[in-house]
């Protein structure tokens, strides 16, 4: 293919075309329902016809699908009780993902926007240079939302009275303080500038007509609440479900503040977003393609509500707290309209896949305009997003890690991440785990390589002792300078075999020992302790950095006794959860090893539940998410009649026995 030459095909309606010498491939659906029909062509739907409940079933059968090898498949519930069906899980593979955002891979959106910044900053020296930029600029106004006048396909059908339990809203776990509403593209405008923000924050149903309006104090929707309480106005409000399904990426993605969220789509489609106004509330625009409209406001002299539990992306429930309240005006929807919903909750789940496509897009964005010298960046499905990213760096000077540290702690929602790993360009990837944790390693003097700071934190962050508050750290993994190394410190000792059976003896507390990452050249246990009093990991900490067998060990990790510190992926989800990293760590150092007058130094850190009595915690500290019993031998016995394939056994089981406090007696019982 050479040039610009376009093929179009008639049954998929993809365009392909060379753009700055690579493949992009373009689908902007007309609508959802284009894009399940894409979903199914591409053997990426099952259709399930036989009844499922809306309440918690659909949630199981989604939660066992998605964490099947490459996300499962997506999930059409074709037979909810209501007068809709259900679509779950489209957004959960890496292969939706990319025919969401019609490309071949996620890398491919990170190239082209670092094509186009290359072009719009590049210095333009004469008429033909200015004159080339033009066509650019006709495909950015191409992008911009247009607002058309009369009615959209999201208003075919006005349903005479506003209900939302008329709806097939789902309830995802048992503990959930209620049905909510999970992939709400949620629209507001600042009364002052009329630029408007698309967010998604949950919705809690609480009657026909009323639901939480879940946005916490870190968000646009929340900002532009606080200037209607000013000026004693209602809040205008609209939400959107469905649609073309980039729009519910764009309400994710972390844009700065006055971007629009929809020229972001019509950029990802590579055509403009058609928004028509609402009915009862016409200062807001909507999409006119969406399934459903729901129109309200948010008053501000109205009393909060008492909103949640509700089973996170964390894999914990979020405590309830106090929330706005949302009064429903109206609701609008197609003909033939598809509810979307998804479930949060242990990884992997579905939102790994929209938080991997805003690590992708977004790696240019931060290159070309906070820090140049990162190559690549990766967010572990275990951290959860914020809890863990890795940044590999081009670096050219003592230093550089903690210079990049600081810039990206201070971009946008990257201000939530509460472990940075940062690394330089001689690895090759950084997705080779493995090799990253050999680098990293190599290159740590555990005294002077780990940085602690405090700030601000995602408010689901159970860890921290305050709300939004608390610590974070960076390990600088990368190669050193001699300006950055300390001539005392020994870092070549021979690494030695950990004992279980013979350090579980001494210290009855420990349940498990993984050892298995000292075979591979990386010096760090995971240990799972039972702690029994004030300071205990602190004094067990202490105590096994003298033995002589962990004397070539770097770090340690605890994570609680019901956690199988053999199952790596999950001990260390559970770990990122539960570690306030300043808070947490204890730095044991050995000096005058072998009379040589120099020291080694092993640092730990307490991943273990947090308690009163043990750690003088005072926030309440929330459990995992599990399924109940009954909703387990439901779908066990519906299983074979839903026709998706061979059994699939409930994730939950897995963590009946990691429950904690109060449910754990319960579901033990």
């Amino acid at each position: 293919m050479s040039g610009k030459q376009w093929v179009y095909t008639q049954q998929t309606n993809l365009i392909v075309f060379n753009f700055a010498s690579y493949y992009r491939i373009i689908m902007a659906y007309r609508n959802q329902q284009q894009f399940i029909d894409a979903l199914e062509r591409a053997g990426e739907l099952l259709r399930i016809k036989s009844y499922v409940d809306p309440k918690l079933e659909m949630a199981e059968i989604t939660d066992r699908i998605s964490k099947q090898p490459d996300g499962g498949k997506a999930l059409l519930f074709e037979n909810t009780g209501y007068a809709f069906p259900v679509l779950m899980n489209a957004y959960g593979s890496e292969k939706r993902m990319c025919m969401t955002l019609g490309v071949g891979h996620l890398d491919d959106i990170a190239k082209e926007i670092e094509t186009l910044f290359k072009l719009l900053i590049k210095p333009k020296e004469n008429i033909v240079d200015k004159l080339k930029l033009l066509p650019k600029l006709n495909q950015f106004a191409s992008w911009m939302p247009k607002v058309k006048s009369g009615k959209g396909e999201c208003q075919e059908v006005i349903m005479e009275s506003a209900d939302i339990t008329k709806l097939p809203v789902i309830t995802c776990w048992p503990k959930d303080g209620g049905p909510f509403v999970t992939l709400p593209v949620i629209h507001t405008k600042d009364p002052n500038s009329g630029i408007r923000n698309v967010g998604m924050y949950r919705m809690q149903v609480f009657g026909p007509r009323l639901t939480g309006m879940h946005w916490h104090r870190h968000k646009v929707s929340a900002r532009h609440f606080s200037e209607y309480k000013k000026l004693n106005k209602r809040m205008p409000v609209a939400v959107a479900l469905g649609g073309d399904p980039v729009y519910a990426y764009s309400a994710t993605a972390p844009l700065p503040e006055n971007v629009d969220e929809y020229m972001l789509a019509g950029f990802l489609r590579k055509k403009k977003v058609d928004l028509v106004r609402c009915l009862t509330q016409p200062e807001i625009e909507v999409p006119a393609d969406a399934d459903f409209i729901i129109e309200g406001y948010v008053d501000p002299g109205d009393e909060l509500i008492w909103e949640g539990p509700f089973g996170d992306h964390t894999g914990y429930y979020s405590l309830p707290d106090w929330y706005p309240r949302f009064h429903i005006t109206c609701i609008t929807h197609k003909k033939n309209a598809v509810y979307p919903a998804t479930i949060v909750g242990i990884p992997p789940q579905e939102d790994a896949w929209l938080g991997k496509a805003t690590e992708r897009i977004f790696l240019a964005p931060i290159k070309m305009t906070m820090v140049p010298e990162i190559l690549d960046m990766d967010m572990p499905v275990e951290g959860v997003f914020h809890n863990l990213v890795i940044a590999k760096i081009q670096k050219e000077y003592a230093g550089q890690g903690q210079k990049v540290m600081n810039a990206m702690w201070g971009a946008g929602q990257m201000m939530f991440n509460k472990i940075l790993v940062v690394v330089s360009g001689e690895l090759n990837t950084i997705n080779n785990y493995e090799r990253l944790a050999q680098t990293v390693f190599k290159n740590l003097n555990p005294s002077t390589d780990i940085y602690f700071s405090q700030g601000p934190m995602d408010v689901l962050d159970h860890s921290c002792s305050k709300l939004g508050f608390g610590g974070k750290m960076c390990i600088d993994g990368t190669n050193k300078y001699d300006e950055e190394t300390d001539s005392a410190y020994e870092s070549g000792l021979n690494s030695s075999l950990v004992s279980e059976n013979s350090i579980r003896n001494r210290f009855p507390e420990i349940k498990a020992i993984n050892s298995s990452l000292l075979q591979k050249d990386i010096p760090c246990l995971i240990v799972s302790v039972k702690k029994n009093r004030k300071g205990h990991i602190k004094e067990l900490h202490e105590k096994l950095c003298r033995l002589s067998e962990t004397s070539s060990l770097k770090m340690i990790l605890y994570v609680e006794h019901t956690v199988d510190a053999h199952d790596l992926p999950i001990a260390l989800w559970r770990f990122c959860n539960n570690l306030d990293p300043k808070r947490d760590y204890i730095l044991s150092k050995n000096e005058n090893i072998n009379g040589s007058g120099k020291y080694n130094a092993c640092i730990g850190f307490d991943g273990t539940i947090k308690t009163r009595e043990f750690d003088n915690f005072e926030r309440d500290w929330p459990n995992i998410i599990v399924s109940d019993a009954e909703t387990i031998r439901s779908i066990d016995s519906k299983w074979s009649g839903l026709e998706i394939g061979s059994f699939i056994s409930s994730p939950s089981l897995k963590f009946r026995d990691q429950l904690y406090g109060e449910e754990a007696a319960v579901q033990s019982s």
